[in-house]
């Protein structure tokens, strides 16, 4: 190739990438200039929703503009997550998620609409959620001994519920049952708060949930928490020891929030939502706010932070859903 003709072409490129950034830079400076809308992929009242309106209601001082949640519930979190993939990628449609949901949605799913990995832009991780086995309190147990010892004695007669197949909550009821070696049966709902409806109404026996969604009636006395799904206890709940404590040693049930954007949103744009986003995490009433309702709240993160963890999700969530054997055409 001509020397000449080379050198032309790479100051093009130069010249194209220089005015790329220049543009996203100047676009990030007015941003955002009207309503932003946060995609919560779930109905309101479950977990996701309780993160979601905590980031909208905290990332911008004073809510000017403002950011309004947008629930979009169905297919396990799918619907919402694709149409915030589809959306236009101008910084004024985002979604959140647990992130092992995303994993899971694209090794369970035969025909998912959207790939995680590249129709969503990573923003930043805003909180996570230890999650928790909660039983109704008529069933015999008060340990996680106690419940496997049960569902050995009557195979399938237990049931859990979740907010739907392919939820991180129902697959770490998957996961549980593989390293417990019990059937317990999966009953999925379109969405949280109507499984645990259920749940307090004895239509189930028990759920894997998270503990901001569950712990107000834990305290009450209307759900028992028989054991904490992350490496650590509660500071909330105390004397509920961890899975792992109580014999099953693999298990883990963390649910890590992410925020996400459609790709190609600007990188200037990307930048200013994670600066923030961090400038968020660091406040003591969004720490106070999610704190008090059992989350933890992590440290300042890049973008690059959030898609290695979504690519080791993906890889973690294949192995689960490929030995469970569960899939959805």
């Amino acid at each position: 190739m001509d020397a000449r003709y080379l050198k032309a072409n790479c100051l093009g490129w130069a010249v194209a990438a220089f005015a790329l950034i220049t543009a996203s830079t100047a676009i990030a400076q007015i941003y955002p200039s009207k309503t932003v809308r946060l995609i919560v992929p779930f109905p309101p009242g479950g977990p996701v929703d309780i993160i979601g309106r905590t980031v909208a209601a905290h990332v911008w001082p004073g809510g000017t503009p403002p950011m309004i949640v947008d629930n979009r519930g169905g297919a396990g979190g799918n619907i919402g997550v694709d149409l915030a993939a589809k959306s236009a990628p101008d910084g004024y449609t985002m979604v959140i998620s647990i992130v092992g949901t995303l994993a899971i949605s694209a090794a369970i799913y035969t025909k998912l609409p959207y790939d995680p990995a590249r129709d969503l832009a990573p923003v930043a991780i805003v909180g996570a959620l230890p999650g928790v086995i909660v039983v109704h309190p008529t069933l015999p147990v008060k340990n996680v001994k106690e419940l496997i010892a049960l569902a050995k004695k009557h195979p399938g007669e237990l049931n859990f519920g979740s907010a739907g197949v392919g939820t991180s909550a129902h697959m770490s009821g998957e996961l549980f049952k593989m390293l417990a070696g019990v059937k317990i049966e999966h009953v999925p709902y379109k969405g949280n708060a109507p499984a645990m409806q259920d749940l307090l109404g004895g239509r189930l026996q028990l759920m894997f949930d998270y503990l901001p969604a569950s712990l107000p009636f834990i305290t009450s006395g209307r759900v028992r928490a028989v054991a904490m799904g992350g490496a650590k206890r509660s500071p909330q709940l105390p004397n509920v020891p961890t899975v792992a404590e109580s014999g099953v040693k693999d298990f883990r049930m963390v649910g890590t929030f992410g925020v996400f954007v459609p790709a190609g949103t600007p990188q200037g744009i990307v930048a200013k939502l994670n600066a923030d986003m961090n400038a968020m995490l660091v406040r003591s009433e969004y720490r106070e706010r999610l704190t008090s309702q059992g989350a933890e709240v992590p440290g300042p993160s890049a973008p690059a932070d959030l898609a290695a963890m979504l690519k080791s999700e993906l890889v973690t969530w294949a192995k689960v859903v490929k030995q469970s054997g569960v899939r959805v055409d």
